[in-house]
Formats: structure tokens, C-alpha cells, sequence
């Protein structure tokens, strides 16, 4: 960590915010395990229905609205005091888990199923509220000149973290009885919550905003999300395209464990890759994107994506072994998410332009998010089979069809997004929203926020101008 974290030799300017990075090291420490495929694989191991995987799922999708109406919290808290009781609050759940990991129970009891889902149901909660307040804090206390330097760092801590714990996560289910490997692993979301939370109490805090008017929000909302424009274009063919993919993580890790009866820590291992799919595709696609524009990212990763959906197709009908087809699918689902994630950061900013920017924002990311969410609650239960012998099952029929549904969808979609109209000639900052490159299937959830990304700096500049005058 030494190495990777800024000294006062080797960056003085980024030194005194690296407590910012420490926290988005033991953060990903955190929601690698609690809303990712551990997540998933511990429900599967309670004997959860593929609804209930589905929905356990959709919670961080769900609740996205949720900051909208949580910024409301920031004039009378702050941004520091929103963000660390979000956090706080969340990591109480986390002990639910913990416990239920100890009783190690051969099937899981529906009262174990139902706590286990209703937990992380309250730690999306909690977290909705504090991420309403911790990009828009993190933008104001950081001068704009290391912003870059920062998010670069961010980024990369938070890929050998994450990287790190999947890895990890394979190895103790490898070698670990499942329960005792959900033991170590909830404990080490434990250790990462508070490490974490230490973290982020040294950060500085800023100017709370103004008060901010949800009357004018629910007034002005409707005729973003209906009124004709190049936005609304956009956002729709966004919401269709998260309606499409969000489910394929959570059933394919689903399914390979009730249905192909691989071990968890195969699956830990596909993840990895995916993982590192999505590293190499940022690595990439952000060096080639200033030259090529959005739109033929948006269409690479379409195509991607059918490339996923027909080898799940070829795997499905045992026309093609499970090993290293299994790898090469998660690296192509990682590069399919991220292409379609830095495309979207920087094709978004050039229809937001102007003082409703924030807003016009906030209801992209609740939209897309939101309908996101919906379609693994829907696809579960199109895809719950017979309980047998208190063990869940998968409708194998159904999911070869979700995967035909999806290539049907993508290829339609692709058609309207070839049509899309983008002016290479204007200039704008791409979104930032912290380490959201290396979690693209969430990164929707982040662009929620009523608060502009720039206004904290601008207000703190201002009364030096004036003293300077």
C-alpha cells in the first residue's frame, strides 16, 4: 500500500487526501462481497429461489431514487456527517450474514433466506443515502488541479483491491468449507467497513449547500424525461439497454451453481476475469476514444454483448466445453460493461450542458438504474424452477431464451443507437464518479445527484477573488 498510496516526497499536492484513497481500498473490500457474486452464491447456499437472488440483486438498483430525496439531508447535516452515517448505518447489516454463516445450517430455513435478503435490503439503504453525499464531497475538497491524479489512483487502488478480494474469495472457497469461507469473508467486510469508516472521518469536510427545492425536482422532471430532445433519445435507449444486461451476472453465477453444479470457487475465478476484462477495456478504450467519439463504443459494446449471448447459447446446448469457453465469456461480459461505461460518461455530458445539469443528471441515473433493476426481479421469477428437497433450481428452457431475447434485443437496439447523433466538435469534461470504471453494472446508480459536481469549488474560490480585488 505504501507504494501505491502518495507520500509527501512523492506527490506533496495529493498527500493530504490519501485517506480518500485508503477509503476506496477497504470500500471495495466491502461490495466486492456484500452486493457482488459472494452475495449471490451465499443466497444460492441458504437455498434461495432464483426471485429471491434476483431481487437481493436489484435492491442497489432499486433504491437509486432514493438519493434524489436523500440530498435533502445535506443542507441541515452536511456532506460529511450524510455520507459517514450512510455508511455507519449500512455496515450494521453486515453482521446478519456474519451470523448466519456461524449457525452453518446444510439447508437454509426460509426465515434464514428471508433475513439474509431483508439485510441486504437495509445495506443498500443506508448506502443510497450516503453515496447521495459522497461524490459531490469528495469533488469539493479536492483542488481541481489533482483531481485527475486522484480519480487515476482511485481507480487503480481500487482494481488491485478489487481484484485482490475476488481472488481470495476463489481461494477460500476453495479450500474452506463454503460456510467457513462466507465466515472469513463477511468478517473481512467487517474489518473493511470500519477501516473505512476511520478513513473517511479524516477527511475535511465542506460548505453545506443551499437548500434544495424536491418541489422544483418533482415540477421540473417530467419535462426532461418526455419533452423531445437528444436526451431523452438517449436515456431511453440507456434505460432499454440496462433493462437487457443487468440480469446476466447474478443468473449466470446463479446458474452455474445450481444448474452446472460448479463449486463457488470456479466461479470466484470467472469473476476474476471479468474483472480484469474491465481493466483492460478501460486501459484501452480511454486512450481511443478522444479520436473515435462515443457512438462506436456504444455499438462495440453491443456486439460484445451478443458475442456473450451466443457462446451462453453454444454452452447452454453442450456444443462447447465449460472451462475455457467459461473465461473467455466473463473477459467479453467485462469489456461489453466498460466499453458501454466510459462511452456513456463522456456522450452524457454533451446533452447536459447548462444550469439544470445536475438535475438532468440525477434523473438519467434514477431512470436507467431504476428500469435496470427491475428486469432480475421479473427474470427470476420467468426462470424459478421446482424446489426440490429444499434446494433451489433454475428453469434451464427459460435461460437459453433470455439469452435468445437478449441477442434479439441488443440487435434492435443497435439499430437506434446507429442513429445517434453525436457533435465530435464540442468539448466537455467526461463524468467522473470515483472508481465506477471498475464497477460498470452499478455505475448508473452513481450519476444521482442534485447537487452540482462543480459548486463546492466555485463557492470556495469566490471569496479569495473578492479578497484579492
Amino acid at each position: 500500500m505504501s507504494t501505491l498510496l502518495p507520500t509527501k516526497k512523492s506527490d506533496p499536492e495529493l498527500y493530504p487526501y490519501r485517506s480518500g484513497l485508503v477509503f476506496g481500498f477497504f470500500n471495495a473490500l466491502v461490495w466486492q462481497i456484500a452486493i457482488g457474486t459472494p452475495m449471490v452464491l451465499f443466497a444460492e447456499q441458504l437455498g434461495a429461489s432464483s426471485f429471491q437472488v434476483g431481487l437481493a440483486y436489484s435492491f442497489v438498483f432499486l433504491q437509486t431514487p432514493l438519493q434524489i430525496f436523500a440530498t435533502a439531508l445535506l443542507p441541515r447535516y452536511g456532506f460529511k456527517k450524510v455520507a459517514m452515517r450512510g455508511w455507519a448505518a449500512r455496515s450494521v447489516f453486515l453482521a446478519v450474514p456474519l451470523a448466519l454463516a456461524i449457525m452453518a445450517p446444510d439447508v437454509g430455513e426460509p426465515w434464514m433466506v428471508n433475513a439474509f435478503i431483508w439485510s441486504v435490503f437495509f445495506f443498500c439503504i443506508f448506502r443510497t443515502i450516503g453515496a447521495s453525499a459522497l461524490t459531490v464531497w469528495i469533488f469539493g475538497f479536492l483542488p481541481e488541479k489533482i483531481r485527475g491524479r486522484y480519480f487515476g489512483s482511485d481507480q487503480m487502488i481500487a482494481g488491485i483491491a478489487g481484484v485482490g478480494t475476488l481472488v481470495s474469495c476463489a481461494a477460500l472457497f476453495a479450500f474452506l468449507p463454503i460456510y467457513t469461507a462466507l465466515l472469513v469473508q463477511y468478517g473481512i467486510t467487517i474489518i473493511g467497513s470500519v477501516l473505512s469508516y476511520l478513513s473517511m472521518a479524516k477527511l475535511p469536510d465542506i460548505d453545506r449547500p443551499t437548500s434544495i427545492s424536491l418541489r422544483s425536482v418533482l415540477r421540473d422532471t417530467p419535462g426532461h424525461l418526455f419533452k423531445p430532445s437528444p436526451f431523452r433519445k438517449f436515456m431511453w435507449l440507456a434505460a432499454w439497454f440496462m433493462v437487457t444486461i443487468t440480469s446476466i451476472p447474478p443468473f449466470a453465477a446463479y446458474y452455474l451453481k445450481v444448474a452446472a453444479q460448479q463449486s463457488a470457487g470456479q466461479i470466484m475465478l470467472y469473476e476474476v476475469m471479468r474483472y480484469l476484462g474491465v481493466i483492460l477495456g478501460a486501459w484501452f478504450i480511454r486512450r481511443r476514444l478522444d479520436a473515435t467519439g462515443a457512438k462506436p463504443f456504444f455499438l462495440l459494446s453491443l456486439i460484445l454483448y451478443v458475442g456473450v449471448a451466443g457462446l451462453w447459447l453454444l454452452f447452454l446446448q453442450g456444443l462447447v466445453g465449460s472451462g475455457g469457453v467459461l473465461f473467455g465469456i466473463y473477459l467479453l461480459l467485462g469489456l461489453s460493461a466498460v466499453t458501454w461505461n466510459i462511452a456513456n460518461l463522456n456522450y452524457l455530458p454533451q446533452l447536459v450542458e447548462g444550469e439544470h445539469r445536475a438535475l438532468v443528471i440525477s434523473i438519467f441515473g434514477a431512470v436507467t438504474a431504476c428500469l435496470g433493476g427491475c428486469a432480475p426481479i421479473l427474470l427470476g421469477l420467468v426462470l424459478r424452477g421446482e424446489t426440490l428437497a429444499g434446494e433451489a433450481t433454475i428453469n434451464t428452457s427459460a435461460f437459453q431464451g433470455f439469452f435468445v431475447a437478449l441477442i434479439l434485443s441488443l440487435s434492435v437496439l443497435s439499430f437506434f443507437m446507429a442513429r445517434l447523433k453525436e457533435d465530435r466538435s464540442i468539448e466537455v469534461e467526461p463524468l467522473v464518479i470515483g472508481n465506477a470504471l471498475l464497477r460498470p453494472f452499478r455505475a448508473a446508480s452513481y450519476l444521482v445527484n442534485l447537487v452540482d459536481l462543480q459548486s463546492p469549488a466555485k463557492k470556495r474560490e469566490k471569496p479569495a477573488k473578492t479578497q484579492e480585488d
